[in-house]
């Protein structure tokens, strides 16, 4: 695959915006959270404008509060408030480059603001993890370099060979030492738990290839327009470009929590982080007491909505 021809990976202007606050006399902003909030408004529902993205109410809040505790989870050094900082920033820009007016600025301001405060509270909620995030929190609660693959591969080799149950307390754990919040009322790490982690991590991932193959469509448009051919891997290889974009899916999503974890989740640890399909979603919805309403998990991307109002 020529990623020149498919641009999967996003480019974001992240270098240029911290040069421009530094230059503006702006107070700074971590790199790590700007490039993740630069990267998933490029794959999110929003427009771009000369590679920038046109900043609305919808878009702030899909990022903030729908898309960004999928993907993220902050080391411990770093400022859950910084997302909502980075967003602060990138509105300053756009109206310094005269792309939004004083009255949406102030608007804007006071949304990314608050919806900030929020993004950092759901990062915390033990039901709205992915498998990424959870055993990113494991992996760096245990002490494990992180930054060494061989020594995550064995940490997960390691807890593969604790029984379910056992597996189940350490994931509990993490509430009991304050690593994240308890959901009082939800049943805690059971079935339900795990079948909504389980769905969660696909639906964002596939939210994520989705986006990394309309940015590929978006650039094949341009290159017609031009009179350009078509890049090879598009002409008719269609499971190889798929392929490619849930490669690329899977590292994005390990910058964003410890790198190369989630293809060794996917690829050779299956059994610790399983993703649900209908029949065993059917099968659990089939073993509830008739008394007791259907789950119906914030897997579905839609997105742990009822989870978050209560």
């Amino acid at each position: 695959m020529n990623d020149d021809d498919l641009r999967l990976a996003p480019r974001t202007r992240t270098a240029e915006l911290l040069a421009w606050a530094a230059d503006n006399g702006r107070e700074p902003v971590a790199e790590g959270p700007l490039r993740a909030v630069l990267t998933l408004l490029e794959l999110g529902d929003g427009r771009l404008h000369d590679g920038w993205p046109e900043l609305t109410s919808p878009v702030l809040e899909q990022l903030l509060y729908e898309r960004l505790y999928l993907y993220v989870q902050p080391a411990p050094e770093e400022d859950p408030l910084a997302y909502g900082a980075a967003v602060r920033l990138l509105i300053d820009h756009q109206r310094a480059a005269k792309r939004l007016n004083a009255k949406r600025q102030e608007r804007l301001h006071a949304e990314a603001e608050w919806q900030g405060e929020v993004a950092a509270g759901l990062l915390r909620r033990a039901d709205l993890v992915t498998w990424p995030r959870l055993y990113t929190l494991l992996l760096r609660a245990d002490g494990v370099d992180v930054a060494d693959l061989t020594a995550v591969r064995g940490w997960l080799d390691g807890f593969l060979e604790l029984a379910p149950e056992q597996r189940l307390a350490v994931y509990e754990d993490l509430e009991s030492a304050g690593l994240l919040d308890r959901v009082d009322g939800d049943g805690g790490w059971g079935p339900a738990r795990l079948l909504s982690v389980g769905m969660a991590t696909d639906g964002a991932r596939m939210l994520l290839e989705n986006g990394l193959m309309q940015r590929s469509y978006r650039n094949l448009a341009e290159l017609n327009a031009l009179g350009l051919p078509m890049p090879e891997e598009l002409a008719g290889d269609f499971e190889s470009f798929e392929a490619a974009a849930g490669a690329a899916a899977l590292e994005l999503y390990g910058e964003w929590t410890v790198p190369g974890l989630p293809q060794l989740l996917a690829a050779e640890y299956p059994e610790l982080a399983p993703e649900p399909g209908p029949e065993e979603i059917n099968a659990y919805l089939s073993q509830l007491p008739p008394d007791e309403p259907e789950y119906t998990g914030a897997g579905e991307v839609t997105e742990a909505t009822e989870a978050r109002e209560e």
